[in-house]
C-alpha cells in the first residue's frame, strides 16, 4: 500500500449525520477497538467530532492515530439550504441562460404552475465571454482577454467570491477556460475559480455547467470546513493525515475533497451501503437492499451480486422532494441512493386536510425528539417508537443518555384530537405505519424505475434507527430476509474504514465507432488513469475502463464495461458488440441499421481496500423483559430484550446495543451468523 493509505498505523473515520456524530477507532492490525456516539454539533460540525474523538483516545490513551477518514453532509446542505458562497459564471457569448433553459423537460405536465429550482447563480451575475470553440474542437473565435480582464472589476464590487467558468465545448479545448481562470487570478488572487475542464469535461452543456457552477458555490465553504477541520484534528492527532470519503464509496486526500467538494455531496451514505455489502457478504449473500435510515433520513441503495449500483446522474435540492426532475443535477459519479425524508427526528404534523404526515422536516439534533428532554416539543418517529417500547429510555446510547418518555406522550398527545384517537399510542402507531409505508414506497419505486424485483434481495439494516424499523419495511416489500451487522447504528463509520482509496474521472470524445483511433484512445486512457492516480493521492492500483455509446441520432447514451481485449480483436468491433448487449438487455432489440457512437471515456481507479476486521458486538445487555407494541398480537405484550449474542430462536424480541436496537417482529426466525450478524428469517 501507498503512504497516503495509513501506513498500517492506528485509523480513526468519523461520520457526521444530521442527529449524532459517529466515530469509529481500529488498531495497525485493522481491529475496531473504540466506539463514539456524540450529539452533532450543527452550527460548528468539526466542534462535535473534535469531542468524539477526545472520547475514543480516553479508553485508548496510548494510540498513534496517522489516519482520519470523514464523511460529510456539508456540501449536500450547503446546496439544499442555499448556504454557499456568492458565486459568478462565466460562459461563452450567447450562453448565459443555460442554467436556467436546463434541458426544456418539465417534470411534471400538467402543472401549469410548475415550481424549478432557481439556479445557483442569479442572471445579473451570469456574464458573456466572447470566445467560440466548435464541436470539433477548432477555434472559431478566439478568446477577448481583454473583455475577462473587464470583469473583474465589476466582480469585485457586485462582492463575488467565487466564479464557474464553463465554456462551450470546452470538453475538446480547455484553454480558453485555463486562460480566463488565469486571468482572474492574476488580477484577484484571493478569488475562487473552478473550470469545467477540472469538474466536468463531458459533453451536454447543462450538465457541465450545472456541476460546475455547484462546485463553485460549495467550494469555499468547503476550503474553509475542512482546514479548520484539519487543524482541530491536529490538534489531538499531531502526525494525522484528513481524507474524505466521496460519493463513489472511495477515499480521497483531503486536498482533493477540497478542490472538487462537488463529489462529496453523497459522502456520508456512501459508507453505510460499503457496510451493508461486507455485512451480506459475510453471510454469502450477494444481493442485497442497504437501508440505513438514521435521525434525520433514510436511504436505500440496491447491491447487486456484491457491488452497489453507481450512477453518474444525480438530483439534489428537489423542489419535490420525490419527484425526479424537480432538483438541480450532479452528473458525477455517485453510488446510486435514494433518499427518503424519513429519520428518527422526522416530525409528525397535521397538513391543511387533517391528514397525518411524518417529515421531512426533522428535529435534528437541536432541540431533537421531545423525548430528549432537549428542549423539543414536537412529535417525532423517536419518540412514537419509544411509546411503543420499541426503544428502552433507560438503555438507549448504552445508559449513557435517559429518555423521557412523559414528554414523549405529551408531544404525540397534541395530535391524538386532530386525528380521532384516543392517546398517544393510538398516535404512535400511526407516525410507525405512515413511516414505514414511505420508505418502502420509495425502496419500492426505485426498484421499479431500474427493473428490480425487491424480494428477490435481503434487506440489511443499518444506522441508529434502521433496525428498529427493518422487518417491518421488510414485510410490506415481500423481501423475506433481514440482516444486521453488529454495531449497526455506527455502520457508516465502518464502511469508511474497510472503503478503497480511489477516483473515477471522465472525458468526452465524441466520435462515430467506425472512425475511432484507437491510438489515440489509449493515450486518453492513459492520461486518465494519471490524473485519476493523482487525485487519490498518488499510489499502485487497478483500472476499471468504461464507455458511454450510442447509436447516431439518439440523445442519451448507455454505458458498458470495456472488455478485455485480445491480441487479434478489433477494438471498435468489440465495443460494438459490447452496446449491442447492453442495448438488448435494456431494450429487447437493437435498431437495425444505425451508426454506432463513442460519447465519453469512463476510467475508475481504485487501490487496494484496507484490512478492516468486521465491528465487534457492543457491550452485552442485561437479559430483561418489557412490553412491546406489535400490531400481530393486538397490543402491548412482555417481550424478551437480549443482546447480540443471546439473540436466537423465535420473535418476538428486542436486541439491544449501545448504538441501535433491533426489533424482531412475531414469529421471525433469529440465527446469529459469524462476526456477530443477525439473521432474520421473516
Amino acid at each position: 500500500m501507498s503512504e497516503v493509505n495509513g501506513g498500517g498505523g492506528w485509523r480513526i473515520s468519523a461520520d457526521i449525520g444530521g442527529t449524532f456524530t459517529d466515530l469509529l477507532i481500529v488498531d495497525p492490525a485493522g481491529r475496531c477497538v473504540g466506539v463514539a456516539k456524540v450529539l452533532t454539533t450543527p452550527e460548528e460540525p468539526a466542534e462535535g467530532l473534535e469531542r468524539g474523538i477526545q472520547e475514543l483516545l480516553r479508553n485508548q490513551p496510548d494510540a498513534v492515530v496517522d489516519n482520519v477518514v470523514h464523511g460529510t453532509t456539508l456540501v449536500t446542505n450547503a446546496l439544499i439550504e442555499r448556504r454557499g458562497s456568492r458565486t459568478a459564471l462565466l460562459t461563452t457569448e450567447g450562453f448565459r441562460d443555460v442554467l436556467e433553459i436546463g434541458r426544456e423537460l418539465r417534470y411534471d405536465l400538467y402543472d401549469l404552475d410548475i415550481e424549478l429550482p432557481d439556479p445557483l447563480v442569479p442572471r445579473r451575475w451570469r456574464y458573456e465571454v466572447p470566445e467560440r470553440v466548435l464541436a470539433d474542437g477548432s477555434v472559431r473565435t478566439p478568446l477577448d482577454e481583454e473583455a475577462v480582464r473587464r470583469l473583474v472589476p465589476v466582480l469585485e464590487e457586485e462582492g463575488i467570491e467565487s466564479v464557474a467558468v464553463s465554456l462551450l465545448h470546452a470538453y475538446r479545448w480547455p484553454n480558453h477556460e485555463r486562460r480566463v481562470a488565469e486571468i482572474l487570478q492574476e488580477m484577484r488572487p484571493e478569488l475562487d475559480v473552478t473550470t469545467s475542464a477540472d469538474v466536468l469535461p463531458q459533453i451536454g452543456e447543462f450538465a457541465r455547467t450545472s456541476a460546475t457552477v455547484a462546485n463553485a458555490y460549495t467550494r469555499p465553504l468547503a476550503r474553509k470546513y475542512l482546514s479548520d477541520l484539519e487543524d482541530r484534528i491536529r490538534r489531538r492527532l499531531p502526525k494525522a493525515r484528513l481524507d474524505l470519503i466521496a460519493s463513489t464509496g472511495r477515499v480521497a486526500p483531503a486536498a482533493t475533497a477540497a478542490k472538487v467538494p462537488i463529489r462529496l455531496v453523497e459522502s456520508g451514505p456512501a459508507g453505510g451501503v460499503l457496510a451493508a455489502a461486507n455485512a451480506a457478504e459475510s453471510v454469502g449473500i450477494r444481493h442485497a437492499l442497504a437501508f440505513d435510515m438514521g435521525g434525520t433520513t433514510a436511504k436505500v441503495c440496491y447491491v447487486t451480486d456484491g457491488e452497489p449500483r453507481l450512477t453518474d446522474s444525480f438530483e439534489v435540492a428537489r423542489v419535490k422532494r420525490f419527484i425526479k426532475g424537480s432538483g438541480l443535477p450532479i452528473q458525477v459519479p455517485s453510488i446510486e441512493l435514494v433518499e427518503i425524508g424519513a429519520g428518527g427526528g422526522s416530525i409528525a404534523w397535521l397538513d391543511d386536510l387533517g391528514l397525518l404526515r411524518v417529515g421531512p422536516r426533522s428535529a435534528g439534533s437541536d432541540p431533537g425528539p421531545a423525548c430528549y428532554g432537549l428542549g423539543g416539543t414536537l412529535p417525532t418517529v423517536t419518540d412514537a417508537d419509544l411509546v411503543l417500547g420499541y426503544l428502552s429510555a433507560d438503555s438507549f446510547l448504552g445508559g449513557e443518555m435517559t429518555l423521557d418518555v412523559d414528554a414523549a406522550r405529551r408531544a404525540l398527545d397534541t395530535l391524538s384530537a386532530g386525528l380521532g384517537v384516543d392517546g398517544p399510542e393510538e398516535v404512535a402507531r400511526a407516525v410507525r405505519g405512515i413511516v414505514d409505508e414511505q420508505m418502502a414506497a420509495a425502496a419500492r419505486m426505485h426498484a421499479i424505475e431500474q427493473g428490480l424485483d425487491p424480494s428477490i434481495y435481503a434487506l440489511v439494516a443499518t444506522g441508529g434507527a434502521g433496525p428498529v424499523h427493518a422487518c417491518s419495511i421488510a414485510r410490506i416489500l415481500h423481501v423475506g430476509k433481514v440482516i444486521s451487522p453488529a454495531r449497526a447504528g455506527v455502520a457508516s463509520a465502518h464502511g469508511f474504514l474497510g472503503a478503497p482509496y480511489g477516483f473515477d474521472v471522465a472525458r468526452s470524445a465524441p466520435s462515430p465507432l467506425e472512425e475511432l483511433d484507437w491510438n489515440e484512445a489509449q493515450a486518453l486512457l492513459d492520461e486518465l488513469e494519471e490524473e485519476a492516480r493523482t487525485q487519490a493521492g498518488g499510489m499502485t492500483g487497478s483500472r476499471r475502463i468504461e464507455a458511454d455509446l450510442r447509436f447516431r441520432g439518439q440523445g442519451a447514451a448507455v454505458t458498458v464495461t470495456m472488455p478485455q481485449i485480445g491480441g487479434d480483436e478489433d477494438p471498435k468491433q468489440v465495443l460494438a458488440t459490447a452496446l449491442e448487449a447492453e442495448y438488448r438487455r435494456r431494450y429487447g432489440r437493437v435498431p437495425e441499421g444505425a451508426e454506432p457512437e463513442l460519447l465519453t471515456w469512463r476510467l475508475s481507479f481504485s487501490a487496494q481496500p484496507p484490512e478492516v476486521e468486521p465491528a465487534p458486538p457492543g457491550r452485552p445487555t442485561t437479559p430483561s423483559t418489557r412490553p412491546v407494541w406489535f400490531d400481530e398480537l393486538g397490543g402491548f405484550t412482555e417481550v424478551p430484550v437480549v443482546g447480540r449474542s443471546e439473540a436466537a430462536g423465535t420473535g418476538p424480541m428486542i436486541v439491544e446495543e449501545r448504538e441501535s436496537t433491533f426489533v424482531v417482529p412475531p414469529n421471525a426466525k433469529v440465527e446469529l451468523a459469524e462476526h456477530s450478524v443477525l439473521v432474520v428469517t421473516l
